[in-house]
């Protein structure tokens, strides 16, 4: 949550600084700011999204070569101008942007009111700027030396930037348990949340890792410590990325876009690991730990919110294919209830991100019991990919959308990779059976593409059912997940109320909710339960439900009996979430969009959950 991002060279920084900002909104939108360091820190900040803030201080002086930015996402203090960072020390000479939750700063501030420090905002983070500014007082030490020491009283996580009004040639960051990267420019240097401000000046970047104070200087100097003052090497690396895939090519939402993206970002997640004229599959990740995962007695899935949603998929997957018993955890609740944990068990992380507070902890946790990490991410050289023993990249690209769409899609595509290659190793399904999931695999995407071209067909079911308030999704198997990701779909975007179940589960409840204003969208593409299904449907119109039916093509049984009926092409049982999932997101974007909502920027959410 929150994004920051900060410059120092012989560029201006402010056109920089907003430029990033928005390029990192999706991080949080509740309040935006910039500090420029010209002879004195100038701050401007400004509750709402940063085109509030760009026109709050459109006629006023924005002069400076340095300056650190940030859009926030409210932890401690509501969102208003007061509490918008940047944030100042007493004496105004520094001045600190900060992405985390400092969990000790009730005390660090009754500490330091005691030393006759007061306080302007709600935040943990001036108290942290405070606290900055008296050990810098009292000792007489220079910015990261005092920044450094700060942060051995500090309980919490935090990525930061500090800049300091006696010093305009120095930038000061730290982080712990939040991402900084560092961009490395011909003499400037940039900083951020992630990667995606510094593309278009520079594709040379540092990640921080958890515990390093870095500090930049005007003439080219870049310096990395660790809290503890041990001097560290930078190790540069070359971003992959490209600007076209920051911006919304000709759609009216980065979410619209992402949707579209799938054929190819699908195929991306394929490309080099699976070959289906030679039928094999080939992931570096399983290969350079193949041993222990073929010999674990239980695999461990850690994901929240969608990534969560994946992780089901996957269990069915693993359990099906390869035999292999799983567990999935919510990754915020797992390291509460005590789990056990053996070197036996082989724990998979999934995140797009790869930034997740609680998944991270989670992996702290199961590292500490000797369990084997596979990380599967989305973004490159995150601290689930540094963590983890193991893994692969789903290579979807940036995902701008807060709501997840290509990303559950490259997961998915992952895991069902990881799942077949297990099992044929194992020898758990047959060369035949594994040959075929192969070669279907292969064709999802372009049957992905026959799907979106139902969009205007979706886009009018969606008219239908925009004003309801409540919804409910149901699937059977391998489509249970995906009822709970579409349902969660609806809810993050459009703000209306919605449930996945089992649709057996039905009768145990959800059926009282069931009459004519309930839409029960059903995903009844199973051959395995088809029949029950049919009557799951049948139950709820003789309680005039309204009822969207996600079917096989050629259904005719269905057609006769839902009011609407959206068709995917038909494949192979285990791949069909990949299929049944794009109505599902299509329904809900033209929801959203019916609704009025702001679909890139729905309220109260970020994209990368970086805090507990």
């Amino acid at each position: 949550m929150c994004g920051i991002v900060a410059y120092i060279g012989n560029k201006e920084a402010y056109p920089i600084l907003i430029k990033g900002l928005q390029r990192l909104e999706y991080r949080g939108y509740d309040s935006a700011g910039v500090a420029l360091l010209n002879g004195d820190i100038t701050v401007y900040k400004k509750q709402g999204k940063v085109q509030d803030l760009l026109d709050f201080s459109q006629d006023l002086p924005k002069e400076g070569t340095i300056g650190i930015g940030h859009t926030r996402w409210a932890t401690h203090g509501v969102p208003n101008d007061v509490n918008a960072h940047p944030h100042s020390s007493g004496n105004s000479r520094l001045t600190l942007v900060h992405n985390g939750i400092i969990e000790n700063y009730s005390p660090l501030k009754t500490a330091l009111e005691k030393e006759g420090h007061t306080f302007s905002t709600d935040t943990d983070t001036e108290v942290l700027v405070h606290l900055i500014e008296e050990i810098q007082d009292r000792h007489k030490l220079s910015l990261e030396e005092a920044v450094r020491i700060a942060l051995t009283r500090v309980v919490g996580a935090y990525a930061i930037v500090v800049i300091d009004r006696e010093d305009k040639n120095k930038l000061v960051a730290a982080r712990k348990g939040s991402p900084l990267v560092i961009g490395v420019g011909e003499g400037e240097f940039f900083m951020a949340s992630d990667a995606t401000p510094i593309i278009e000046h520079t594709k040379k970047v540092v990640y921080l890792n958890d515990e390093e104070i870095a500090v930049v200087t005007r003439d080219g100097d870049l310096e990395v410590k660790t809290i503890a003052n041990e001097v560290q090497s930078p190790f540069i690396q070359e971003l992959d990325m490209k600007i076209e895939m920051l911006e919304k090519g000709g759609y009216d939402y980065f979410m619209l876009k992402e949707i579209h993206e799938q054929p190819k970002t699908i195929s991306d997640a394929m490309r080099g690991r699976l070959n289906a004229t030679n039928c094999w599959i080939k992931l570096g990740g399983l290969d350079e730990m193949a041993e222990r995962i073929m010999a674990a007695q239980r695999f461990i899935i850690a994901a929240c919110g969608t990534s969560w949603h994946s992780g089901l998929i996957a269990e069915y997957l693993f359990e099906d294919l390869a035999r292999i018993p799983v567990e999935v955890e919510y990754a915020s609740e797992f390291r509460y209830r005590n789990p056990i944990i053996t070197p036996e068990d082989v724990v998979i992380a999934i995140s797009q991100s790869g930034e997740t507070a609680d998944t991270l902890a989670a992996l702290e946790l199961a590292k500490d019991k000797g369990a084997l990490l596979y990380g599967i991410v989305n973004s490159v050289g995150s601290s689930i990919a540094r963590i983890t023993d193991a893994g692969s990249y789903i290579h979807a690209g940036p995902e701008i959308g807060v709501a997840s769409t290509k990303a559950f899609t490259g997961q998915v595509t992952l895991l069902t990779m990881l799942a077949l290659s297990i099992a044929h190793k194992k020898g758990t399904i047959t060369d035949t059976y594994f040959r075929q999931l192969v070669i279907e695999l292969a064709n999802i995407p372009s049957k992905v593409s026959q799907v979106l071209e139902s969009d205007e067909q979706i886009k009018y079911i969606a008219g239908e059912i925009k004003d309801r308030t409540n919804a409910l999704y149901l699937g059977r198997g391998y489509n249970f997940p995906v009822a709970l990701e579409g349902a969660l779909k609806l809810k993050e975007i459009s703000y209306i109320h919605a449930e996945g179940y089992p649709a057996a589960e039905m009768k145990h409840g959800p059926i009282a909710l069931i009459d004519e204003e309930m839409p029960v969208i059903v995903i009844a593409t199973n051959k395995s339960a088809y029949e029950k299904i049919v009557s799951n449907i049948q139950e709820v119109k003789a309680r005039k439900g309204f009822v969207i039916a996600v079917v096989t093509e050629g259904d005719v049984e269905i057609s006769k009996i839902a009011d609407h009926t959206i068709e995917i092409p038909d494949t192979e049982e285990p791949l069909t979430p990949l299929l049944s999932v794009i109505p599902l997101q299509l329904l809900s974007y033209h929801i959203a969009v019916m609704r009025g909502c702001n679909v890139d920027q729905p309220r109260n959410l970020a994209k990368s959950v970086t805090v507990e």
